[in-house]
């Protein structure tokens, strides 16, 4: 009866490890934080210099695309919402879809997962395409401060969304090899999700900063 019980219970709940936090998942908390700290500096960096330079950032912000933008910021945003589904299949167990591809109702962490990883390459290329057209307008990293703040800005950004893309990769190949889905891997789903939500809140600041205010 107890190794049916057991057998039971949803992979993140296995082995008595939801009784307390998960190392991993504190470092990580930890380590966003330090994160945070380095994002603060660009964006006070960014204040500072366009505080002396009203007349540069007020040319250069008029070639920026706000729908193109916005549409990007949207399609990543979305993308936690779907990360987010993802975790909650992990929580529960499940680790692959059940039923047909077609209702999403039924599907686990590696389509949710898939479907974020999609969107969040999708942002990354559409940041590319967005640093062609600024580039072709006389937009670049040595031409004036504005463009060294905006690639250093967004460009570290687009790091690590792609650190981010390249984890959901680890998490998905990690439950495609293993033979049956643990609670460590529960626990890396969780851990992903804790950085793509810190990408996408710093993306939603940046936005604002840079497109909005003007």
């Amino acid at each position: 009866m107890a190794t049916t019980a057991t057998a039971s219970l949803p992979a993140s709940r296995l082995h008595g490890q939801h009784d307390r936090p998960s190392m991993v998942a504190v470092g990580t908390i930890i380590w966003l934080s330090s994160e945070l700290m380095f994002f603060a500096a660009l964006f006070a960096s960014y204040f500072t210099i366009r505080s002396v330079s009203e007349d540069m950032w007020a040319a250069n912000t008029d070639l920026l695309n706000v729908p193109f933008a916005s549409i990007n910021t949207t399609i990543l945003v979305l993308s936690s919402f779907t990360c987010q589904l993802g975790v909650f299949a992990a929580e529960r167990g499940q680790v692959g879809r059940t039923g047909s591809l077609l209702n999403a109702k039924g599907w686990g962490l590696r389509e949710w997962f898939i479907v974020t990883y999609i969107m969040g390459a999708i942002f990354i290329g559409g940041q590319a395409l967005e640093y062609a057209e600024l580039v072709h307008e006389g937009v670049t990293i040595p031409h004036d401060g504005y463009g060294t703040m905006f690639y250093l800005t967004t460009g570290f950004h687009g790091i690590h969304v792609t650190g981010g893309l390249i984890a959901f990769l680890f998490v998905l190949g990690r439950t495609y090899l293993a033979k049956r889905f643990t609670h460590e891997q529960a626990v890396s789903a969780i851990v992903v999700s804790y950085y793509w939500h810190f990408v996408d809140v710093v993306w939603i600041g940046l936005f604002a900063t840079i497109y909005l205010v003007k």
